[in-house]
């Protein structure tokens, strides 16, 4: 039987992608939020606000809308008791916080980067800590029309590869341009050899894809704070 989706964002271009494969990881997108006004897809209940949606038609919530969002869909998933996955970048602290709070009362979990293949380059960040005198540098790489800069996902690796080589790492270098989904380097410069480690996404439904994978974790677990990492390992064997 097919879980029942509600998507924030709905008519964005995550959206589409995520409404395109959810029938492969089972699920029907029932309800969504769109912005825009007198949005309509054909046997979809689209809501301009959250709080328009029917708690009783929504089995888990995927978020893909904008910061300014976020608070109230925290405050609608909690007071409704339904699970949220959120890839909603450029949050404050404020908003942040909310999200943290949220895991207290419903399984949650946010990513500012929803593939997989981050999550395995985030946790193999950790072994740079074996080299010594070496010096690093994250760079990323985006279209022209994304906002936050760096992006979501540099601060992410960033936060990983400070905790790993213990010292003070550069600001992420960031470029915007063209059509570029994203590319996100980690420099380890040394002064008889460098080490790249690189993840390049080559569209937007590979993020689609560790929502939805994510979305189908988080109907099975306690309330509480994921991260796509919690995905990962329950994947190992």
């Amino acid at each position: 039987m097919n879980r029942r989706l509600a998507i924030v964002g709905v008519t964005g271009r995550m959206g589409q992608e995520l409404h395109a494969l959810a029938q492969e990881f089972k699920f029907t997108l029932t309800s969504g939020v769109s912005g825009r006004s007198q949005s309509f897809i054909e046997g979809v209940h689209v809501v301009q606000n959250i709080e328009g949606l029917k708690a009783e038609s929504v089995d888990v919530v995927i978020d893909f809308s904008l910061p300014e969002a976020t608070l109230d869909v925290v405050k609608w998933c909690s007071k409704n008791t339904k699970p949220l996955v959120s890839g909603v970048t450029g949050l404050e602290v404020k908003h942040k916080s909310a999200l943290e709070e949220g895991g207290q009362h419903i399984p949650l979990l946010w990513a500012p980067n929803m593939s997989l293949g981050v999550a395995v380059m985030a946790k193999m960040l950790k072994h740079l800590a074996s080299l010594d005198g070496f010096e690093f540098q994250i760079e990323e790489l985006h279209h022209k029309r994304k906002k936050d800069k760096p992006s979501g996902t540099a601060v992410f690796l960033q936060n990983h590869l400070t905790a790993a080589v213990g010292n003070q790492v550069p600001e992420p270098l960031a470029v915007r341009g063209g059509g570029i989904f994203g590319i996100h380097r980690v420099w380890a410069m040394g002064e008889e050899e460098v080490l790249t480690i690189e993840h390049n996404a080559m569209n937007r439904r590979v993020f689609a894809r560790g929502a939805l994978k994510a979305a189908d974790w988080i109907l099975t677990q306690p309330k509480g704070f994921y991260g796509m990492n919690h995905v990962l390992e329950s994947a190992l064997p």
